[in-house]
């Protein structure tokens, strides 16, 4: 499992490219919308960005998946998910207010079968970890 510091360096160099191209490049990886998900830290209540992709969406609902690559521990970003729901997301150029929260068991089983046929990477990802790997819908906010 890559390190936290390899996942901030990638993200990083990720948001540049997208930054510079104007989204002509890195807007799509593995056939998936590539998006910027802005948390608050619970811990320090800073705003942290991370890069991730959405295996699906319904309508303008967006699917990411708290996967960290099958690792044992959960995203961080997805902690600070669960501590402050109310996220920004940069798609295309440009940031939505969003507000987030985990997939039911009754989502999580409709969509999962979803997510995996389209990417199953995925899958394996789930095999890796005794953790249920969570789903996160991203839902627009009006302000």
């Amino acid at each position: 499992m890559p390190s936290d510091r390899t996942f901030k360096a990638v993200n990083a160099l990720h948001r540049g490219v997208l930054k510079i191209s104007r989204g002509r490049v890195g807007g799509r990886a593995k056939n998936m919308p590539v998006l910027e998900l802005v948390t608050t830290g619970r811990k320090t209540g800073e705003r942290r960005a991370v890069m991730l992709t959405s295996p699906h969406q319904e309508g303008p609902t967006l699917v990411v998946v708290a996967s960290r690559g099958g690792d044992d521990q959960h995203p961080a970003w997805y902690l600070n998910v669960l501590a402050n729901p109310e996220v920004d997301v940069v798609l295309d150029g440009r940031s939505r207010p969003m507000h987030a929260h985990a997939a039911s068991a009754e989502e999580r089983s409709r969509l999962w079968p979803i997510v995996t046929e389209r990417q199953p990477h995925y899958a394996g990802y789930q095999r890796k970890t005794e953790r249920e790997i969570p789903l996160v819908l991203l839902d627009p906010r009006s302000d």
